[in-house]
């Protein structure tokens, strides 16, 4: 059974940082992307960060870029995201997910989501 565990969130001040962490069972971790996406209230689910299964290479959404870093440690099947000089427009509830390439696009694995980890930033 696939199952996502994020963790890490909480109550920042403008320009603080925050590390969440995304703890992963069920599957073969080590052969999927992996990514974070958020939900802010009111709007639509946005892919915010991915890291390929093969290299490691990331993928950043261009609000992010520059402040966010995604990780993951294959050994502990878990990613992270490291979250720097963070803004109020970043509070949502942070999802981690596995992803699927689709030509230039990534797909969620699977239709389900963790309960995710609410991070708020204070202006």
């Amino acid at each position: 059974q696939v199952q996502f565990v994020e963790s890490g969130g909480g109550l920042v001040q403008f320009g603080g940082s925050l590390r969440l962490s995304c703890a992963a069972s069920g599957f073969s971790f080590s052969a999927y992307a992996m990514s974070w996406h958020r939900q802010a209230p009111g709007k639509a689910r946005e892919l915010v960060a991915v890291i390929t299964s093969t290299d490691g290479s990331t993928n950043y959404a261009d609000s992010v870029k520059g402040r966010f870093t995604i990780s993951r440690d294959n050994a502990k099947n878990t990613v992270y995201l490291q979250m720097i000089s963070l803004k109020p427009e970043d509070t949502a509830v942070y999802y981690c997910t596995a992803e699927i390439p689709y030509g230039k696009a990534w797909y969620t694995a699977w239709d389900y989501w963790g309960p995710g980890t609410q991070v708020t930033v204070s202006s």
